[in-house]
């Protein structure tokens, strides 16, 4: 039977008890029970919905000691950064219960009919989003619970009315079953119907399940090569379902000449604690920082290397990748190395930070070396002489989940087109922050062009990501009493329309 055993990333050593992987009948009778529960799942009122989510949220508060410390022996991501992903994780699922209450993500939309419209009559049309069925979630390593079995796309998939299979990581297996276990019995003592949600592991597993008729939509997180190969299973079905992945982000920060000039030494230090938060393990680790030639900063970079705090690295896997990574990128002709990694003789799977340099003409001429993530605590610094090499070495930095720029404002001549850039480049544009540390809140946008996600039109953090799992449907001329509440004459939900083009309230 085949393994997902739990090791101790401060260590290297196992630890907690080994979890089986599921089998093909033990998939095959997840995906039916799904299917049987979405439509009485789909039925529950609005209040219960959001009910059920706020549950959820209590149950994973209720057990924060337990969740935190087994998280931490499965990830070593200390004990204060897994409480606060865990008041996000809480948190998103009761923004995602508010929302649900509120209804206005049904987008319900009424046009009445009208026999003197132009250029023919009009029948009545009345339209809103509906639950797409059973949704896959694939878990990632690297926020065990706010992108894990209670994550994002499992609250925005059971906020949109769909149940859940989530697919569980292998480097958190304890912690995915204590999770799996908390939400599973949340629901069902809020009264969701039983198939509402189920956690699976293995990659056999894996791959079958966004591939199982039952399933109408995938989401994931992780590696371009993982998501690429299950949105490839997704488009290849006999009937096609669509797969939001969020697979990788070199996320390029860019100061411009008057930035430097005015803070250089506090934007250095800034970057450095943004590319080491979390031993680089985050999706939007500044991975490019673009400096005018000359900056004079490497005394500081350093500095700031230094003194930073790294935890250990989630897996070996992981470790040996980023290792590997890096001394690729330093292998480039043309880089040169800014801070050298320093040895390491702690024991667990454990690596030191690292910048690497090169002029923005070499980054466009080694544009296909240059230009591949390296997740962990890495990041190559772009070195430009002028606006015109600037903007032209953009140009080649493929799709990102963010882009920032640190400018001075109307004065400052690149910032405004830098900006205008930037938007086109990545799904959010930061303006003298730091990319790491998403908010929960309803204006994020956590997406971007290929590769950094398989669907620009969407986000994975945020309210608008319940969108992912809903689809249209318009009612032409259907009696009231055989139309969803939320379409209906009286407005029994209470909930925003727009009747005739105007919204009310």
């Amino acid at each position: 039977m085949d393994l997902d055993q739990p090791m101790n990333p401060y260590t290297g050593a196992p630890t907690g008890h080994p979890v089986p992987h599921t089998g093909t009948d033990g998939l095959d009778a997840v995906c039916r029970l799904a299917a049987a529960a979405a439509p009485a799942y789909a039925a529950l009122p609005l209040s219960t919905r959001a009910d059920l989510l706020r549950r959820i949220g209590a149950a994973l508060e209720g057990s924060r000691d337990e969740i935190v410390a087994l998280g931490d022996a499965e990830t070593g991501l200390g004990t204060a950064r897994l409480h606060t992903e865990l008041t996000r994780t809480r948190v998103q699922l009761e923004m995602f219960a508010d929302a649900v209450a509120e209804g206005s993500f049904l987008e319900a939309v009424i046009d009445l009919p009208d026999p003197d419209a132009l250029p023919a009559p009009r029948p009545d049309l009345r339209r809103m989003l509906l639950p797409v069925g059973p949704v896959a979630v694939y878990a990632a390593s690297n926020f065990p619970l706010a992108f894990s079995v209670p994550g994002g796309d499992t609250a925005s998939a059971l906020a949109a009315g769909c149940p859940v299979v989530v697919k569980a990581h292998p480097g958190h297996p304890g912690l995915s079953d204590l999770c799996g276990a908390l939400v599973t019995n949340a629901l069902a003592e809020g009264g969701a119907p039983v198939g509402t949600f189920a956690v699976v592991r293995g990659m056999e597993a894996g791959r079958a399940l966004i591939t199982h008729p039952a399933i109408t939509a995938g989401a994931f997180t992780g590696s371009a090569t993982g998501g690429r190969a299950l949105a490839d299973l997704a488009a290849g079905r006999p009937d096609p379902i669509p797969f939001y992945g969020e697979l990788g982000s070199l996320n390029p920060t860019v100061v411009t000449p008057a930035a430097l000039a005015a803070r250089g030494n506090t934007i250095a230090e800034a970057f450095v604690g943004s590319v080491t938060l979390g031993a680089g393990q985050f999706c939007t680790k500044p991975g490019l920082l673009f400096l005018p030639a000359g900056h004079q900063l490497d005394g500081v970079l350093g500095k700031a290397v230094g003194a930073a705090t790294l935890g250990p690295l989630l897996n070996a896997r992981i470790r040996d990748a980023y290792q590997e990574g890096a001394a690729a990128l330093a292998a480039v002709p043309g880089v040169r190395t800014v801070v050298p990694p320093a040895p390491v003789d702690q024991p667990g799977f454990r690596a030191a930070a690292q910048l690497l340099a090169v002029s923005a003409g070499d980054l466009v001429r080694h544009a296909d070396r240059l230009l591949e993530e390296c997740f962990g605590p890495a990041a190559l610094l772009v070195e430009y002489a002028d606006e015109p090499e600037l903007l032209a070495a953009l140009a080649v930095v493929p799709g990102a989940l963010t882009a920032t720029v640190h400018g001075e404002g109307a004065g400052d001549p690149v910032a405004a087109r830098v900006v205008d850039l930037a938007a086109r480049r990545a799904g959010r544009v930061i303006w003298n922050g730091w990319p790491t540390g998403v908010a929960v809140t309803w204006a994020m946008q956590h997406g971007g062009p290929w590769p950094a996600t398989t669907g620009s039109l969407h986000t994975s953090v945020g309210v608008t990501a319940v969108r992912r799992f809903l689809r249209p449907v318009a009612y032409q001329g259907t009696p009231d009493e055989l139309l969803p509440a939320a379409l209906r004459a009286a407005n029994p939900l209470g909930i925003p329309r727009r009747v005739n083009g105007k919204l009310l309230t």
